[in-house]
């Protein structure tokens, strides 16, 4: 059972943290030399967006400049760290959904075929929230073949970074360093068996890494 001072500890940090950790990120980006790899404008069409959960940092910003007039929002996790992440993303002018394929995952569903149907980007994580890392979970093979959308690969790859000691190998960049944000070719998996879309979304979030 958790005591008072825990619990005030883990409000505290909800409520300061996103705060601060938004103005650092700001200052990353900011001092970091940008490369943009992307396709051609897709400002047209609505997209599912997946990245790795350990490059998850980097993706709002990544996302302000593929789609400048974009509307995205994130599935995030319902816990404690889920919620500063929420937070944080918000501050950065991203929206959220709240839920994950361990807690809340048929109202995030709900909540992103409904986005996607008005126009809105979702951003996913298919190793999210706790991995295996690197791993295709179903949610965001039902979300694709429920609403029909594409689904686009995103990565970024910054020359110095700090790297966590987590099941994700999650990545923060440095100040003044250069971040090589790529985005691959939108796919379909329409018609596609569960384990099929799994190995073709892999695949196409593997082919940013070769590059």
């Amino acid at each position: 059972m958790k005591t008072r001072f825990e619990k005030f500890k883990k409000k505290f940090a909800i409520a300061v943290v996103p705060f601060f950790l938004q103005l650092i990120l700001k200052f990353i980006y900011s001092t970091n030399k940008k490369n943009y790899h992307y396709p051609i404008s897709m400002d047209d069409e609505n997209f599912i967006l997946a990245f790795w959960h350990g490059d998850l940092i980097t993706q709002p910003l990544n996302y302000r400049s593929f789609k400048k007039n974009g509307s995205v929002k994130v599935i995030v996790s319902e816990h404690s760290d889920g919620e500063i992440i929420r937070r944080t993303v918000e501050a950065l002018g991203v929206g959220s959904l709240s839920g994950s394929s361990t807690r809340g995952g048929a109202k995030a569903l709900l909540g992103a075929i409904k986005a996607l149907n008005n126009g809105v980007d979702i951003a996913i994580t298919p190793d999210g929230p706790k991995g295996p890392k690197y791993t295709i979970a179903d949610g965001v093979v039902m979300l694709a073949q429920k609403t029909n959308a594409r689904i686009v690969c995103f990565r970024s790859n910054p020359s110095k970074y700090w790297q966590f000691n987590s099941w994700d190998d999650f990545i923060i960049p440095k100040p003044f360093g250069i971040i090589d944000l790529y985005t691959g070719e939108p796919f379909s998996i329409e018609g596609l068996t569960p384990e099929e879309a799994k190995e073709k979304i892999k695949i196409n979030m593997e082919k940013l890494y070769e590059q």
